[in-house]
């Protein structure tokens, strides 16, 4: 069976080693030695000013927008997971949602000024497969109207723009450590910000508002990562190179094999180091998708409907149309991706698409 991802598991033996630390110190959660540890590395593996890990890539989301949505209208895209409209609901705030651009997937900037009004306080924008929003446009239109940036960044560890980690940009970035990325913590996620009086109140909401034992800065939730999620990490972090090139090597195959005039492929904006996080395609109609991943499941081939449904038509968050996105999520297939993936699997992969698709 070849599914659309497979998770990097290191080295049992790696594992237990950081195990064996945890069971040392008799410390599971509330910010051990591991998980100050695995912050540390990333800062400097990523090259950022600051981290704070997390239990998982929404909570980041919901704290965000807690702290600076402020029951507003969130200018958001409608092309992301779930989870990003998701947190806006949760949070009491309202989604307006503004539509994709068709090559680069990401947020239309020329279409967000227009849907500002007097109760819009941030626009939450997704990197979408790692692929960079035009960050210099968002953060012009969001200086001039006083408004907060958040990216979810969850598809972007070690993807830099402009010679600068995507984690840098933006009032808050957030990224997931889930299983199914490229650096995992089993379940994880991450928030960076800059402002360390805006950090100062990040790290409190996720401690339950906790300063000290007994007191209270203010209201806060449970975010903790622990122990155990952090020593994953640890024992991932090392193989970063090598999951990095063998994604590399299936992403070139696929870009020197596929059929281009049958189906499209992402586009990468300018001055960007991209991490080869996912290998989505686009087909010319929704019809000739469906035959293209049924033929795919009858060799145990199972790529993603990635993201689908524009986000924009689910029942929580019905609003206007937004064509391109609306579009694009009916057409658009995640193929596997993952370090293991062999020439003969990829070879039947990229066949059955190219023939499947000129039918």
């Amino acid at each position: 069976m070849i599914n659309v991802t497979q998770t990097f598991f290191p080295p049992l033996e790696e594992y237990q080693l950081q195990l064996e630390r945890i069971w040392k110190n008799r410390w599971l959660t509330n910010r051990g030695e591991l998980i100050i540890e695995l912050e540390e590395q990333l800062k400097n593996y990523l090259s950022v000013s600051n981290i704070l890990i997390m239990n998982n890539g929404t909570i980041p989301i919901q704290i965000a927008l807690k702290l600076l949505g402020k029951g507003g209208e969130i200018i958001t895209t409608p092309f992301s997971y779930v989870a990003t409209t998701a947190a806006i609901v949760w949070e009491n705030c309202t989604p307006v949602f503004v539509d994709i651009h068709p090559e680069y997937l990401t947020i239309d900037e020329t279409k967000i000024e227009a849907a500002i009004t007097l109760k819009t306080t941030c626009i939450l924008a997704t990197h979408v497969f790692g692929n960079p929003c035009n960050i210099e446009v968002i953060e012009s239109i969001a200086k001039k109207h006083n408004l907060k940036v958040i990216y979810d960044a969850a598809h972007c560890f070690g993807v830099q723009y402009k010679g600068k980690s995507i984690f840098e940009y933006g009032d808050v970035s957030t990224c997931s450590f889930h299983a199914t990325k490229l650096f995992h913590t089993g379940e994880g996620g991450a928030i960076f910000c800059k402002d360390a009086e805006l950090r100062k109140k990040i790290y409190y909401s996720h401690n339950f508002g906790h300063n000290g034992p007994l007191d209270f800065h203010g209201l806060g939730i449970n975010g903790k990562i622990s122990e155990l999620q952090a020593a994953m990490g640890l024992a991932v972090l090392p193989y970063m190179d090598l999951i990095l090139n063998e994604r590399k090597i299936v992403v070139c195959f696929y870009d020197e094999n596929l059929n281009f005039s049958k189906v499209q492929k992402l586009r990468i904006r300018n001055n960007t180091k991209w991490n080869y996080s996912y290998y989505p395609i686009l087909f010319e109609t929704e019809q000739i998708l469906v035959k293209v991943q049924k033929q795919l499941n009858e060799n145990q081939i199972f790529p993603r409907r990635y993201f689908y449904p524009s986000l924009n038509t689910i029942e929580y968050t019905k609003s206007a149309e937004m064509p391109f996105s609306e579009t694009i999520a009916s057409r658009i297939l995640c193929l596997p991706l993952y370090t293991n993936l062999n020439l003969k699997e990829l070879e039947l992969i990229t066949s059955i698409i190219n023939s499947t698709s000129c039918i």
